[in-house]
């Protein structure tokens, strides 16, 4: 039996207890409290078959009706703790699904909890009647949703084992580009599971290698916001909300809908902000590429999973450094700032002169020894000296004044519009607005401590990017200061654009300024200046009536290689040799 297995056991008995604990609260009988039961689901990439080694296990937890949620994170989160071999417990309640996060035995899991109009939970429930969601809350609505979704795909799709191959694929391209993160706006697990379930069904006969080259035309080629979708959406017998784009103007906003194929159908992809859909479609474009060239015999498979150059790519990023003096409070606090960097970067799309805002997928995490007060307030500002980072905590052992600070690093890069022709000057580029904003929302967290969280926010460019972000040996030489004006080609752009880092060639004028609030570690009184509304932005229209619930692509057979004769893509689509 494996390690995740034996860790999955040991979790089942401790929601058992968890219920029959709760159950005598409540003035239940022993018999009656032992028969109220309890059980946990798998879902996600475990569930799926396509986890690796260092995935996380997202688990489900079934309780009885007189179990609440409450119950969950004051009565079942602190007997998680003093499990053994538990760490980094954090319970987040007020998100859209509440969840605590453990590490068990070294093994994440990420842990939901539903809670169904029932007295008792069978040993052989099954979650595929959709009677079982009547009188459930949204909330445990969603939780449930994650297990479904993923058994209804795996029960959509025609061959199971070539849609784990390509999920493997997918989800490893997806992790080197960059754009695996739903918290960030871009796709989570279960949107890129979806995405080649229907590349599957679209290509039953299929072998994983062609699966995966058919993905990349076809994602590139889709036509949003036209949904994808892997059966006909269905209207069930309750009265909850089913995602209709005809119906519901917030439906109509989503950029990239990829519907869950259980009932109450939802979009999985809400989170997709302007920007992410732009970096996703040039990644779609370059893998599209990559594949057309490996059929012909030009390009190797590696290719395809070159790693990302998010911090070779911008000359201006933005710092949003969560910190606090306590390791389980960072956790807690550093997820709570990451959960809101969408909303960060939704408000910089806004920005005159920013054509994208590209948050990167996780954030970096440090330990830092201080001595002093100075060094612990430069370092929650993102200054951190070299002697703080060589220094050990045995180094800050007993002595007055010393403390360590964790700190939570998260970046965002700024593309800036070219300078125009003829324009004289620097250009100024004010993110005032939603900055401050962005460090308001997160103070608005319930259980914010100005006392203890540090929040700051500020820009810098390339050349000051940290160490830590890159691997060993792919740090780049940085730039000088300053730079001789008579460089040879100074004078030319050569069509490239000034917020990309590392080209050879600069224009002689000064580099574009960015002006920002003064960001202070606990004050953000800073007057915003004006940002149009968002009744102001450019609606995205619905889909059309026709073909709402069918594929985008007219003709799947029609979508072939521009590079390759009709034959050859034949052979490939359908694995003849």
């Amino acid at each position: 039996m494996s390690t995740r297995e034996l860790v999955l056991g040991r979790l089942a008995l401790l929601v058992k207890k968890f219920v029959h604990k709760v159950s005598i609260a409540r003035g239940l009988s022993e018999a009656a409290a032992t028969a109220a039961g309890g059980k946990i689901f798998t879902f996600g990439s475990y569930r799926l078959g396509v986890h690796g080694p260092g995935s996380d296990i997202d688990t489900l937890c079934v309780v009885p009706k007189h179990v609440s949620r409450e119950d969950f994170f004051d009565v079942f989160e602190p007997m998680v703790r003093d499990f053994e071999g538990v760490t980094e417990v954090s319970g987040v309640p007020e998100a859209f699904v509440p969840i605590i996060k453990l590490k068990i035995s070294g093994i994440a899991i990420d842990f939901l909890m539903a809670r169904l109009a029932l007295s008792t939970i069978p040993e052989d429930l099954s979650l595929r009647d959709d009677n079982l969601l009547r009188n459930l809350d949204e909330r445990c609505i969603r939780s449930l949703n994650g297990s479904r979704v993923t058994d209804e795909i795996l029960r959509l799709v025609p061959n199971v084992a070539v849609f784990r191959d390509s999920l493997r694929c997918i989800k490893l391209w997806a992790t080197r580009r960059a754009i695996y993160s739903n918290v960030n706006g871009f796709l989570g697990g279960v949107a890129w599971a979806m995405l080649v379930a229907r590349i599957c069904q679209l290509y039953p006969n299929a072998i994983a290698g062609a699966i995966v080259s058919r993905f990349f035309i076809i994602m590139y080629q889709w036509s949003w916001p036209q949904p994808v979708l892997l059966k006909q959406i269905e209207e069930g017998p309750l009265q909850v909300r089913v995602w209709n784009p005809k119906l519901y103007p917030g439906d109509r906003s989503h950029r990239m809908p990829i519907i869950t194929p259980a009932y109450p159908a939802m979009c999985s992809t809400h989170n997709v902000s302007e920007s992410a859909q732009l970096i996703m479609t040039d990644e779609f474009k370059r893998g599209a590429d990559i594949v057309d060239r490996v059929i012909v015999g030009t390009a190797q498979w590696s290719e395809l999973f070159a790693k990302h150059e998010f911090f070779h790519k911008y000359r201006y990023y933005l710092q949003v450094i969560a910190s606090t003096g306590n390791a389980d409070l960072q956790i807690k606090w550093s997820g709570t700032v990451e959960s809101r960097i969408r909303q960060l970067v939704m408000k910089l799309e806004y920005v005159d002169s920013l054509t994208l805002a590209h948050p990167f997928i996780k954030g970096f995490e440090q330990a830092l020894h201080c001595l002093t007060e100075e060094e612990v307030r430069a370092v929650a500002q993102g200054d951190v000296s070299d002697a703080v980072l060589k220094r050990k905590k045995e180094d800050i052992d007993g002595k007055d004044g010393a403390s360590t600070v964790y700190t939570t690093t998260f970046y965002i890069g700024l593309a800036i519009e070219p300078k125009q022709p003829g324009s004289t000057g620097p250009r100024k580029l004010d993110i005032s607005y939603p900055t401050t904003e962005f460090t308001k929302l997160v103070k608005m967290w319930e259980k914010y401590d100005e006392s203890s969280m540090g929040i700051v926010v500020r820009h810098i460019k390339s050349s000051a990017l940290p160490d830590y972000v890159f691997d060993e040996g792919e740090r780049m030489p940085k730039h000088p200061l300053k730079r001789p004006k008579t460089v040879k080609g100074s004078g030319k752009s050569n069509n490239t654009s000034p917020d990309l880092p590392n080209k050879k060639r600069r224009s002689s004028h000064d580099p574009s300024e960015l002006q920002q609030a003064t960001w202070q570690h606990h004050n953000t009184d800073v007057p915003p200046p004006y940002l149009p509304s968002v009744s102001e932005t450019p609606s995205t229209n619905a889909p059309p009536d026709a073909g709402l619930f069918t594929s985008a692509v007219k003709d799947p057979a029609t979508v072939q290689s521009p590079r390759l004769p009709f034959g050859e893509n034949t052979a490939v689509v359908s694995g003849a040799t």
